[in-house]
């Protein structure tokens, strides 16, 4: 085959061209849109931006609903991602994780995977521990939600579940919307409806790492959580049914105190049996979402998240299964404890423990759920 010789003179302009042409506009937090787009399943997927007047922005894709990146000041004034993800759509659809996600139909853990509804016994798929853990090896943070946006600061993420969807009955369409307020908070409304009586549980699964430097635990990050009891879990990560005082235990955090201060003492069980901190705490809000249900601040950074909800739980997980094989933004590689994450929510396995309160949807009924990440800086 001849070879095809150029002229100097000519080349050189090539190169120039090709050299002025336009890049893609990055977001703040480093991300090429370009990255993020394709189709799965024959649905568009894409990323979308949101920005406030006050320089805060968050990055979403419609895979998964999933928050991929949140841009806030620390207390020098320097934008920092504070929250661990990807920085292209292949990691997240090839590499197993919740990074970020809008998990559903149910988040967390249903024992055995099995439910009654109405005398029938359910059976969902079951992907830890012999348990059915965030609806499933294929649940929601695995699937395409159509994205609407509304403005530049809000984006409605719709995703549609027929009936027997990981053996879940009814036909659901539940909806996401995030909103980027003027005072630094990232507000998530979660509507769903359906045609026959079933179970939902939605929660955001965004892993935090407030310092802006992941390739750091958070183990010096100070936590308050706003709950006097907790629901201990088994060897297997599944409650047992108890609702137990956290007083003079290390599940105490009414008092804040760094999340690292206690988590390695396995002679405490549920330390032991969690990896560390895996667990629901039982709120003390009531479902009023304007008072305080858990707080997170870096000392480094200054840096603070704030959490309002009304569910009347929260699960906090410590990142204890990160483990040094998953390599996220900016090349850094995840070790154990470098994101905290904060899940509101009704507890793990209400369908199975009727006495805790309900997550059965009916007909004629709209879930309603909301989730506010409310972002400060401490001097």
């Amino acid at each position: 085959m001849k070879k095809l010789l150029l002229p100097l003179g000519f080349a050189a302009l090539m190169l120039s061209s090709c050299a002025n042409k336009p890049q893609a506009e990055l977001t703040l937090s480093g991300l090429n849109p370009a990255d993020f787009k394709t189709e799965v399943n024959n649905q568009p997927v894409s990323l979308y931006t949101l920005k406030n007047k006050a320089g805060m922005e968050v990055c979403i894709t419609n895979f998964g609903a999933r928050i991929v990146s949140i841009m806030v000041p620390n207390r020098n004034g320097e934008m920092k991602d504070v929250v661990l993800g990807f920085d292209n759509i292949n990691d997240y659809i090839n590499v197993p994780s919740d990074f970020g996600a809008a998990i559903g139909r149910y988040a967390n853990r249903i024992k055995d995977g099995k439910f009654e509804l109405d005398g029938e016994t359910i059976q969902l798929p079951q992907n830890n521990f012999g348990h059915s853990l965030h609806g499933g090896p294929q649940g929601w943070q695995y699937q395409v939600y159509e994205a609407k946006p509304i403005n530049g600061t809000a984006i409605a993420m719709t995703r549609t579940s027929p009936d027997g969807d990981a053996n879940y009955p009814g036909n659901v369409v539940a909806t996401v919307t995030y909103t980027l307020t003027e005072d630094n908070a990232i507000e998530i409304k979660y509507e769903a409806t359906t045609d026959k009586k079933t179970i939902i549980n939605m929660t955001n699964h965004s892993y935090f790492n407030l310092s802006g430097d992941a390739s750091k635990p958070v183990t010096d990050d100070i936590l308050y959580i706003n709950a006097d009891n907790f629901t201990p879990v088994d060897s297997t990560f599944m409650t047992t049914g108890e609702i137990l005082s956290v007083a003079e235990t290390p599940m105490n955090f009414t008092t804040p105190k760094a999340i690292g201060a206690e988590i390695n003492n396995y002679d405490y069980e549920q330390l032991k049996n969690g990896n560390g901190y895996d667990h629901n705490w039982v709120l003390n809000t009531n479902g009023d979402a304007k008072q305080l249900a858990a707080k997170v601040t870096s000392p480094e950074s200054g840096i603070s998240v704030e959490v309002y909800t009304n569910e009347p739980g929260i699960q906090v997980y410590t990142g204890n299964f990160l483990d040094g094989t998953v390599t996220g933004k900016k090349d850094i590689v995840y070790n154990q404890r470098t994101g905290i994450c904060l899940e509101v929510q009704h507890y793990p396995d209400s369908p199975n423990k009727p006495d805790w309160p309900s997550v059965v949807l009916e007909p004629g009924q709209t879930y309603n759920s909301v989730c506010i990440y409310k972002f400060t800086v401490e001097k």
